[in-house]
């Protein structure tokens, strides 16, 4: 097993990350890494919901994915199974600090450490270009 992590306090109470995260409409507008939009075809967000959406890379390039929600916490955690290749697990956890800020966990574990390996030059930077896009759409509303 290969876990990739990364985390970051936010100035945003939990409630209102765990809200970016929930509603399709604003995880549309930040999930990815940078550059990146999205299409979601179903969102159920449910635990065994399906998210079934594509990645538009910005030189035109689209990449379906699709995942199942494993667990949800409210205002604590998010996992997510990414079903289509390549296979992991994101955990997005959610601890609140004071009444105003929330640390968030982001782990993406790969079963497969060779996998792991031959994505890390992308998962690493993405994870982070993540987490700058969910602050900058938690700052726009």
């Amino acid at each position: 097993m290969s876990t990739f992590r990364t985390s970051r306090e936010l100035p945003f109470p939990t409630a209102a990350v765990f809200g970016a995260i929930r509603d399709p409409q604003r995880l549309a507008r930040w999930w990815g890494p940078a550059g990146f939009t999205n299409s979601f075809q179903t969102f159920e967000f449910v635990p065994g919901g399906r998210w079934v959406f594509t990645m538009h890379g910005p030189d035109g390039t689209n990449y379906p994915n699709e995942s199942e929600f494993t667990e949800i916490v409210p205002g604590a955690l998010v996992r997510i199974r990414h079903v289509s290749p390549p296979q992991f697990v994101l955990s997005i956890g959610l601890l609140a600090r004071g009444n105003d800020r929330t640390l968030v966990n982001w782990e993406q574990a790969f079963a497969d450490a060779q996998v792991a390996e031959r994505v890390r030059h992308i998962v690493e930077p993405s994870n982070e270009q993540n987490l700058d896009r969910l602050t900058a759409e938690l700052s726009a509303a």
